[in-house]
Parts: C-alpha cells; structure tokens; sequence
C-alpha cells in the first residue's frame, strides 16, 4: 500500500474527527490527566421509563488513556443494541477503498490553486511538515485533501477510539449504523465546490493552532466540558454556516428520526456517536427533548 493508500486507511477509522477540529489526535495521556467523565446522557419516557443511553465519543485516542467510568461500563452492559456512525470500523481495507473511490478525479486543478493566495503559504509549510507533495493531491478532490492534511501531526490511534472500543464489547450483540463509511463520505463529496475550499482553507487556518487546541478539545471530552465541546462546534471550520449544516445539523436530524424509531422498540439503544453531535441547541438530546423525551445526563 502506498503513502496515500496508508494514509486513506488511517483516516476513514476517524472519519469525524475533524468536526472536533481533530481533537481525538492528542498526545500521550500525561500523568496527571483529569478524572474522566465523558458524556453519558439517560433516556426516558413520558412515563419516566428508561428508553436508552447515549454516549459521547472521540474518534482517535493514545493507547492508554484511562477514559472508562463505572457509568459507562453500566450502560454498556445495560443496552441491548449499539447504534454508532460506521459499524465495520475495524474492516480499515473496506473503508479505505471507499475512501479511495470517491476522492479521485480527473483534470483537476493543482492544489494550490484551489487556496487562495492569502493561504499559500501556509500550504505549502503543512506539506513540508507532511509526507506529501503537492502533486500527490493531482487527482485527489478538495475535501479529501482537507481530511488528509487534517491528520499531519496526529497522534492518536482510531484503534483505541472510543467507538471502535465499544464496538468490540457488543460483538455478541447488535449493532445499527446510522450512515456507514459511504454514505458519511458521500456527505463530503457532495459538498459543492465553494464549501470544499472553504473547509481546506480551514483546515489550513487551523494547523497553527492545532496541537493546543487538540489538547484543550481532548480534555474537555474527557471531562465532560458541554460548554468547550459546544464551543467547539460553532467556531474554526464549524462557523461555516454551510459545512456545519452538512456535517452536524443535518446529520442529527436525520439520526435523531432513526434513533425515535428504534426507541419505539423493546430492545433498549446505546447511541456511541461524536461529542459534538451531542451538545448545544442543535445536538440530538435536545432534538429529542422536542419530541417528548427526557434526557438527562448522567454523572
């Protein structure tokens, strides 16, 4: 597998990582790393009956960041089925070839005519600190580049990424995707032009800034911080109104009508899902309080 190959598969593991502005991609755990208390949200009834639970993920942790809570292990035990963004996680071939196929055109401009020149230079210092050139993005399109050079820096492994982590504790039990790997891409590659420049332009931007704020996002997830990890979904990259309709807005709705029919069934859900679609006026728990249920977080 070649560079790009590699990198393709490493990135379509932490397809979202980016609307944290990639704060799953955080240095080791240091030693005094705050008690973890990553969001756990209860569902209940109009008659105070439990429904189901939802967690927040990151997408991309250190191998030993100490993450699990006595709640959470609960809640894993309690859910008799697990609704997540990709079920097939841990298959990063099949992953990667969707990746690859959709990202490839031809007659592409050169990458560094799809910046303006106000970026350029800042462009060109991301692909020195990278593995790649700028011809290696001659037949990539503009909002794979993004998530590509998203990842130049990164630390954190989707290994032991909280959704691919609880993945494996409910390989005995079932497991609802709300988009899988195509249809989460496909998000991206339908963007229009316009806004596949704005969100390389962002990634762009961001890269002066990323290590710090990666470590600030990473320690509000871990503990629980609502009022960083709402920030962080209307500013950066997410400040666009556009690009956060189509990677956040739409997308909650569009689970939160999958998840209110599942709730209707007997068997009781875990959604497993990014921070970020949690939080805020716009996150699926207020989206759900809407349409009469309760949602409370629990500590």
């Amino acid at each position: 597998m070649g560079k790009l190959g590699k990198l393709r598969a490493g990135l379509a593991i932490g397809l979202f990582s980016l609307i944290l502005s990639a704060c799953g991609d955080s240095p080791d755990t240091p030693a005094d790393a705050p008690e973890p208390n990553p969001l756990v949200f209860e569902i209940t009834n109009a008659d105070g009956e439990i429904e189901g639970w939802m967690l927040g993920t990151i997408h991309a942790l250190p191998k030993d960041t100490d993450w699990r809570t006595s709640t959470i292990d609960n809640v894993i035990v309690d859910a008799d089925v697990l609704m997540v963004e990709v079920a097939n996680l841990n298959d990063r071939q099949a992953v990667a070839e969707v990746l690859a196929r959709l990202s490839r055109s031809e007659n592409l401009p050169k990458l560094w005519e799809r910046v303006g020149r106000e970026h350029r230079p800042a462009l060109d210092d991301l692909l020195e600190e990278s593995a790649f050139s700028m011809d290696d993005f001659d037949k990539i399109e503009t909002w794979a580049a993004a998530l590509m050079l998203s990842q130049v820096g990164a630390q954190g492994d989707p290994t032991y990424g909280v959704d691919q982590v609880v993945i494996s504790d409910f390989s005995d039990r079932e497991i609802v995707e709300f988009e899988g790997a195509e249809k989460q891409l496909g998000i991206f590659d339908a963007l229009p032009i316009a806004d596949q420049r704005d969100l390389l332009e962002g990634v762009i931007s961001e890269t002066k800034t990323a290590e710090d704020e990666r470590a600030r996002l990473r320690n509000a997830w871990l503990t629980g911080d609502v009022t960083v990890l709402e920030e962080a979904t209307t500013t950066g990259i997410m400040a666009d109104a556009e690009l956060r309709d189509a990677l956040l807005i739409e997308r909650n709705e569009e689970w939160t009508d999958i998840l209110t029919s599942a709730l209707d069934e007997e068997d009781r859900p875990l959604v497993a899902v990014g921070a970020a679609h949690l939080v805020g006026p716009d996150g699926m728990p207020a989206m759900l309080e809407k349409r009469g249920y309760r949602v409370e977080r629990v500590r």
